[in-house]
């Protein structure tokens, strides 16, 4: 490598970090605190509320049954989680496009787009680690049932169940992520299409 490449990447190098300056200056300058606030409430409700529907049914259902609805759980936080990153990966200007033609749920797409970065909080961050906890919760509980109903050893069943958990949740977002920026307009526009159902602007 040459001396004029060596200072042509120095200088894109400095072009990026100024870029990266102002865009942060940007940032910090537009700390939206009534959002902060807002997400912080709905997290603690979203989760008070989903926490005590799966203590009070878990506590009394079966095996099966408990097993079903922790797999709702994390196939729940799944979706919201491929939900936000579509809305992230999305072209705005398609929608802008299909707005002008009048199309269902197109403004709905355009809102969330342009909120991007507090549609995909709520997805991924209150949804999706909501979930994550409660299906937590839920895998104690059938520990306990695996043991009540099968004598199974405490520790090696509570690594287990854990380990299934994480791995179905960790695993199907991994894999969800991919399939949302792949499909990210054809997701978003499906979603959007079904909230304005009950949210028309």
């Amino acid at each position: 490598m040459n001396r004029e490449e060596k200072s042509k990447i120095k200088k894109e190098l400095y072009n990026l970090e100024v870029q990266t300056r102002r865009k942060e200056k940007k940032k910090k300058s537009l700390v939206n605190w009534k959002w902060i606030i807002t997400i912080f409430c709905l997290a603690f409700l979203l989760s008070f509320l989903l926490s005590f529907v799966s203590e009070t049914t878990i506590k009394k259902a079966t095996l099966p049954l408990s097993i079903l609805i922790t797999l709702f759980f994390i196939f729940l936080g799944i979706l919201f989680d491929v939900i936000g990153v579509s809305v992230t990966a999305s072209d705005e200007k398609i929608f802008h496009s299909m707005s002008s033609r009048k199309v269902k749920g197109a403004k709905v797409a355009v809102l969330f787009k342009k909120n991007a970065d507090k549609v995909s909080s709520f997805c991924c961050d209150v949804i999706g680690d909501v979930c994550g906890i409660v299906s937590g919760a839920s895998g104690v509980t059938i520990t306990a049932l695996l043991i009540q109903n099968f004598g199974f050893n405490l520790l090696l069943t509570t690594l287990v169940v854990t380990g299934i958990i994480s791995a179905l949740t960790i695993g199907g977002k991994a894999l969800g992520k991919s399939f949302a920026i792949n499909k990210s307009n054809i997701i978003l526009y499906q979603f959007a299409k079904f909230v304005s159902i009950f949210y028309r602007i």
